[in-house]
């Protein structure tokens, strides 16, 4: 194949199974190591399925387009309901808008695009998390940590990425490292330091007197 483009159909990507509602995420940016924007491709392999988790862009600034490519979605929008067969593009310019979507459809196929205004596409910290979460269910947790560490090194300043790295050190028993990164995440974003205080996966290390204080 040219070195100048790549072809693939979207049932040839990867599937990653998101929690237990039958959700499954097709990365696309990941897959072709896309800088310029977001794109990415989420299915439900179950009638009522969740296959857009509930979210609002406030945190990014995204502006995002949806495609339903395959099958029949719901989309539920600020509380209302829009009906989305095969064809149907929703189009969220506000971050603010709660979004979430369900299918109508077994095996309903959804595409999204997104990104910030005026500013270069920095990859998010989810991608890297959608990864790893199911390696450490599986009880692969040194990948995980793995995983997470390469995120990281790309991206050393990002207090997601660092905080759901120090969650997973700490599941693994390297308190050390846990408390490195859940500190250094709550001195780069304060709401980092208000969840570490409750998060279960935190428990094993939030006696430590280096834990960051509420």
């Amino acid at each position: 194949m040219s070195r100048s483009y790549e072809v693939a159909r979207l049932d040839d990507l990867d599937r990653i199974a998101v929690g237990d509602t039958g959700l499954e995420w097709r990365p696309i940016r990941r897959r072709f190591d896309l800088q310029a924007f977001g794109m990415n491709a989420y299915s439900s392999s179950r009638v009522g399925g969740e296959i857009v988790e509930e979210h609002t862009e406030e945190q990014l600034g995204h502006e995002e387009v949806y495609v339903v490519v395959r099958g029949h979605a719901t989309f539920h929008l600020d509380g209302e309901d829009v009906d989305a067969p095969a064809g149907t593009l929703v189009v969220l310019r506000e971050p603010s808008v709660k979004r979430s979507a369900t299918a109508v459809e077994a095996d309903t196929v959804v595409l999204a695009v997104g990104g910030k205004p005026g500013e270069a596409f920095k990859p998010s910290a989810w991608e890297a998390w959608f990864l790893a979460a199911p390696l450490a269910q599986d009880g692969r947790i040194d990948e995980a940590i793995e995983l997470m560490r390469q995120e990281a090194e790309r991206q050393p300043d990002h207090p997601a990425l660092l905080y759901n790295l120090a969650c997973f050190e700490a599941m693994a028993g390297r308190n050390d490292d846990a408390i490195e990164h859940v500190n250094r995440a709550s001195e780069l974003s304060p709401r980092f330091r208000e969840y570490a205080q409750t998060d279960s996966d935190l428990a094993p290390i939030r006696s430590d007197p280096r834990f960051p204080s509420a």
